[in-house]
């Protein structure tokens, strides 16, 4: 889905950049340009932003998950 109709930026290429370190509107617009015209994009940007946040935490979280737990004995 496009997100900003100005630079043509979708929201597949936001959840890239924030997964390659964006982290805020600003690094949003100084990497792809998003909100640097007419703005209408912003609000719409920054919860691509947050949803691709919560996105990496859950696949973390999911991954801690199955990791293996070792237990190693104590002597005795």
């Amino acid at each position: 889905m496009y997100v900003c109709l100005c630079k043509g930026i979708t929201d597949g290429q936001i959840r890239d950049a924030v997964h390659q370190g964006c982290d805020s509107l600003r690094d949003l617009r100084r990497e792809l340009g998003v909100a640097s015209q007419c703005g209408k994009c912003a609000r719409q940007a920054r919860e691509e932003i947050r949803s691709a946040r919560a996105e990496a935490a859950a696949q973390v979280y999911v991954a801690r998950q199955a990791e293996p737990v070792m237990f190693i004995p104590q002597p005795a």
